[in-house]
């Protein structure tokens, strides 16, 4: 009930978002007719079709995002005619003539004899206006969208879609209501209703063309990242009672609040959406609550270094489950001190047990899981949970995540994200003396990271994760308009703001990556933090792929991160996150490049610290 009252709120946001603006007029356009008879059939009309629609795509495939193209089309068309009758009344009286001729009964019962609303053309005006509307991808509707897809057609992903537009389409009767209102006494003016009713009429027209030329999905959608995207946030975070403070995480949801109950039963499924990075913290050490008995780690689809561990061989150990996967950089910040802890309190009792949970697609292949583990040189238990199984019984959120187990297999602390490195180390210690351990160390390790994994300065970011995938980009500013799954030929501005990016040349945005369709291609970045991250693989032939990053137009010299020469020169050769800058002095306001010179590159996504 909880995640249903938080879809319908953020549905009401809506009408504060400029990604509204585009259907507004089609509304306001039913303004001067009876509520009941027009505005709520066409808010209903337009409610119910968005939550279909949606539905069917996050869980569909390709075939339902291209059929809906198709009827985005025809909506746009019948939405383009209907402006037009607001414009030209003859044009009206033309249009409908045949089919007064053919049912003027029919016609008379519709619309009643005081020639006023007509529900059925209302209706069918809504659900035009619900195959065209393209809400920004908040928080919010990035929880129930992600959420959709991951747990595939069900009850609960088609309340929470239509929640959410029954939330957007409550606060658009309240305008519409309040516009009737003015509409009325603009009518009681002389000449005014006329002139009202083409300005609606040219309003639709403008909307149509805006959402032609992606203006809805792309202008209006980086406007409205600034404007609601935070208190969505906020609101997800007061509803779903997550703490504040604490380190930096990388939250895989927020799909994964779409089931979350903190119980000991099964919980959410997995994925990232929305990527977004947030603030999350454990208890203090002077409280370590039962937090339930843990999980078994059943459910893998791998082991590696060791043999499948079971709740049986675990018990009278103290267990420290790191949720984690090997591109995600919050992960690899961490590694240091989950290693050292690993290796200081193996023989007092601690097991470490690696759970690899994938984002992305290729940390999905074994070989690539087993390299990354070579390369970062973790020598505990991994276990590979591609299907999610032990994600959903741990009900987890975030990566990196922490779980502390006791000597009796329960829960006893969490901690998300980064940071907060001697509060767990203290948790470790009190656990395993509870255990019966008698000679704990009390000392802290001391962890100097290099390269990669060096502590971020979060003091200067201000820039934060970015998707370069359709199913959460946000702040392309190239034109066209990202187009999906499709070969397109795109141009950046030469001048970006802060935290905008675009694509040049010919690229295919797909659903989690873009990838260069022919050489030279280039991606351009305007961000402000001292270390910037770039997720990237190369082509299905395996070949590596050279590149050149520029930072404000020249050699990034002693900036340059630790996968580039100081002339910006370097190779992609693996499918992993590739440090690209390292700011020599300060983390200032800078404009990032990076050109591709050999087709078949595939970037997943920014990250920085």
């Amino acid at each position: 009930m909880l995640l249903i009252v938080l879809a319908y709120l953020g549905g009401v946001l809506t009408i504060v978002s400029p990604c509204i603006l585009p259907v507004l007029p089609f509304v306001f356009a039913r303004a001067d007719q009876p509520f009941a008879k027009s505005g709520l059939p066409l808010l209903a009309g337009m409610a119910l079709t968005f939550a279909l629609v949606a539905s069917l795509a996050a869980v569909g495939g390709g075939w339902v995002v291209a059929a809906n193209e198709y009827g985005r089309w025809l909506a746009l068309g019948l939405v383009a005619v209907f402006a037009l009758t607001l414009l030209w009344p003859g044009l009206s009286e033309r249009l409908t003539r045949p089919l007064v001729a053919a049912g003027s009964r029919l016609s008379e019962r519709a619309q009643g004899t005081d020639g006023g609303a007509r529900p059925g053309a209302s209706l069918l005006l809504g659900v035009a206006t619900g195959l065209l509307w393209a809400p920004c991808a908040g928080p919010i509707l990035g929880l129930i969208l992600t959420g959709a897809a991951l747990q595939g057609a069900n009850t609960t992903s088609s309340l929470l879609l239509l929640a959410y537009a029954a939330g957007a389409a409550t606060s658009m009767a309240a305008a519409l209501l309040l516009g009737g209102k003015v509409f009325a006494a603009l009518k009681r003016m002389l000449g005014a209703g006329e002139w009202v009713r083409r300005g609606l009429g040219a309003a639709m027209l403008a909307g149509v063309g805006a959402i032609a030329l992606g203006l809805d999905t792309g202008v209006l959608a980086q406007v409205s990242t600034a404007s609601t995207g935070g208190l969505e946030q906020r609101l997800v975070d007061r509803l779903s009672g997550r703490p504040e403070g604490g380190a930096m995480a990388m939250q895989a949801g927020p799909a994964m609040m779409a089931t979350v109950d903190r119980g000991e039963g099964s919980g959410s499924a997995m994925m990232a959406a929305g990527g977004a990075m947030r603030m999350a913290g454990g208890p203090s050490r002077a409280a370590l609550p039962d937090e339930g008995l843990a999980p078994a780690l059943d459910g893998a689809t791998d082991w590696l270094n060791s043999t499948p561990l079971t709740a049986e061989q675990l018990r009278g150990k103290v267990v420290l489950v790191d949720f984690w996967t090997y591109s995600c950089i919050n992960c690899l910040r961490t590694l240091p001190y989950v290693k050292a802890w690993a290796e200081k309190y193996r023989d007092q009792g601690l097991v470490v047990v690696g759970v690899h949970a994938p984002e992305f697609a290729f940390e999905r292949k074994l070989s690539n899981v087993e390299k990354a583990i070579k390369d970062l040189g973790i020598s505990y238990p991994v276990a590979v949970d591609n299907g999610y199984k032990i994600w959903r019984a741990f009900n987890n959120q975030y990566w990196p995540a922490h779980y502390f187990i006791d000597a009796q297999g329960r829960i006893r602390h969490h901690h998300f994200g980064e940071g907060g490195y001697a509060e767990s180390e203290r948790v470790i210690q009190q656990l395993l003396q509870e255990a019966g351990s008698k000679q704990v160390d009390q000392g802290l390790i001391d962890v100097q990271a290099k390269g990669v994994q060096q502590p971020a300065d979060m003091a200067a970011v201000r820039s934060h994760e970015t998707y370069l995938g359709y199913e959460r980009a946000e702040q392309f500013a190239a034109t066209p308009a990202a187009v999906h799954n499709q070969a397109t030929a795109y141009a950046t501005p030469e001048r970006l703001p802060l935290n905008a990016w675009g694509l040049s040349g010919q690229w295919t945005v797909g659903p989690e990556s873009a990838t260069l369709d022919g050489a030279n291609g280039r991606i351009t970045y305007r961000f402000q933090a001292r270390d910037l991250h770039l997720v990237l693989g190369p082509g299905s032939d395996g070949k590596p792929v050279r590149f050149k990053v520029l930072i404000d137009g020249k050699a990034p010299g002693a900036s340059r991160g630790m996968d580039v020469a100081a002339d910006g020169s370097g190779s992609v050769t693996e499918q992993r996150l590739y440090q690209l800058v390292r700011q020599d002095g300060g983390a200032a306001e800078r404009t990032f490049s990076i050109e591709f010179l050999d087709p078949g590159i595939s970037a997943y996504a920014f990250t920085f610290g």
